[in-house]
Parts: C-alpha cells; sequence; structure tokens
C-alpha cells in the first residue's frame, strides 16, 4: 500500500469483498441453513404496511424470503453469490416475486439514502472501525418514519456463540450510541435456548427504532 494513503481504496474493498465472498460462498456450498426468519423480525414487522425493504448481509435469505411473502419489495444485499442464488431458488419455489439481489462487499456498499422504509442487519458482525460506517450507511438509507431491525451477538455471548473476537459483539450502549439519531423504540438484551436443547444459551441484543419524520 502506498505509505501516504490515508485508508482503503476502492481496489482494496474489491479484493477484501472477493475474499469474504468466497469464504461464503464456499460455506453455503458445505453446510445447510435456517430458513425460518428471526422471531423478533416476525413479531415487529407483521403490522406494518409493506413497502421497500433492505436486507444487509441476507446471506441465503430466510429474512428476506419471509419478507417478500409479506408483500415486501426486497432488495438483498450480500458478499456471497452462493448465497443470493439460494435466496433466489426459494423465492422461486413459493411461486414469489424474485427479491432484488447486489452481490458487495457490506463495508463498501451504500443504498441509495432514504429509499426504505425497513433496514434490516441480523447477525453481521464488523470489526469497530468497519462497523461504524456501515451503521451510518444503513441509517442514511431509511426514509423518515422508516424502521430500522438490527440483532446480533451480545458481548456476554462470547465463548458460547458468534465471533471469538469481542471487538465484534454488540452491546445495548454500542447499538444506542451507533443510532442516537434514530428513536428507539426497543433495545434489549434476549437469552434463549437453541431447539436442538443445547446446555449453552444464545444471548443476542436487539434494536428497533424509527428514524424521525424530521431528521435532527
Amino acid at each position: 500500500m502506498n505509505p501516504t494513503s490515508t485508508g482503503p481504496t476502492q481496489a482494496d474493498h474489491h479484493h477484501r469483498g472477493t475474499e469474504v465472498g468466497t469464504e461464503w460462498n464456499e460455506r453455503y456450498l458445505a453446510n445447510g441453513w435456517a430458513t425460518h426468519p428471526d422471531d423478533e423480525l416476525v413479531e415487529l414487522v407483521s403490522p406494518l404496511v409493506p413497502g421497500a425493504a433492505l436486507d444487509l448481509g441476507c446471506g441465503t435469505g430466510r429474512n428476506t424470503v419471509w419478507l417478500a411473502s409479506m408483500g415486501w419489495r426486497v432488495t438483498g444485499v450480500d458478499a456471497s453469490s452462493v448465497g443470493l442464488d439460494h435466496l433466489r431458488t426459494r423465492a422461486d419455489e413459493l411461486g414469489l416475486e424474485s427479491p432484488t439481489t447486489i452481490v458487495a462487499d457490506l463495508t463498501a456498499y451504500e443504498a441509495p439514502p432514504e429509499t426504505f422504509d425497513l433496514v434490516v442487519i441480523a447477525n453481521i458482525h464488523l470489526a469497530p472501525g468497519e462497523r461504524d460506517g456501515f451503521f451510518a450507511a444503513a441509517s442514511r438509507a431509511l426514509k423518515p418514519g422508516g424502521h430500522l431491525y438490527v440483532i446480533g451477538h451480545h458481548l456476554d455471548a462470547l465463548g458460547l456463540s458468534g465471533p471469538p473476537d469481542p471487538a465484534r459483539l454488540y452491546t445495548e450502549t454500542i447499538l444506542e450510541s451507533a443510532f442516537s439519531e434514530l428513536h428507539v423504540e426497543r433495545l434489549e438484551r434476549l437469552e434463549r435456548r437453541l431447539e436442538d436443547g443445547g446446555e449453552r444459551p444464545v444471548v443476542d441484543v436487539l434494536l428497533w427504532a424509527t428514524k424521525p419524520a424530521v431528521t435532527r
């Protein structure tokens, strides 16, 4: 890298995105993946009038496909082309209009501002230096009055589930600070056990927030 460089270049983002996409392509080819949407997303979104939704880091599309089935016009973004292939196949099998899919590195992708009524970020754990910009871009993508859904592994899950790097895990304070310009309607630590009866609980943190009609 040029020693006078002050940050990642477009080529850096492209290289990183290719590496991430390749890694997740291999994972999706080797494993079966859940198709059930997040229970909390279903609870929070079901009362809303469907509009335009953005699912960032959608993977194989468990939330994207559910949103499409509820009448949302969904755009799913992920670095894995294999994951997005799974998404489109499931949508076709269910007779749904195929969601828009975009292959992109989440650290470089930015949706058009004030375009979406709902933005979903489910279990995306970037490093803090990447996370701040990613969260800011997600907030900008919301229309005034639009809703943001974030769920991820809590710091208390360290060693139990989620990334082994504590810096990538969430706390209530991290999410509240990242989205301070939004009206937070729900922010809480969730603890539950998986259906497989495992001894270790899943510990998550959930944020549900609305973009003010007149931004501050």
